[in-house]
């Protein structure tokens, strides 16, 4: 694996994990929309399927 892509995997984990804390910060405070858990979830879930629709391409 090329350092590049290395890099680029890093930063994809991080955005990933910095999404799906910032969704459940929110949801936390804001308890009325749902669950925080559940929502972090559906976060990192919806990162990765939007990535790997672009890496298969």
């Amino acid at each position: 694996m090329s350092p590049l892509a290395q890099s680029v995997t890093l930063l994809l984990v991080l955005v990933t994990l910095l999404l799906a804390s910032c969704i459940g910060y929110a949801v936390h405070r804001h308890p009325a929309l749902a669950m925080p858990f559940a929502a972090a979830t559906t976060t990192v879930t919806l990162v990765i399927t939007c990535v790997s629709t672009i890496g298969i391409r």
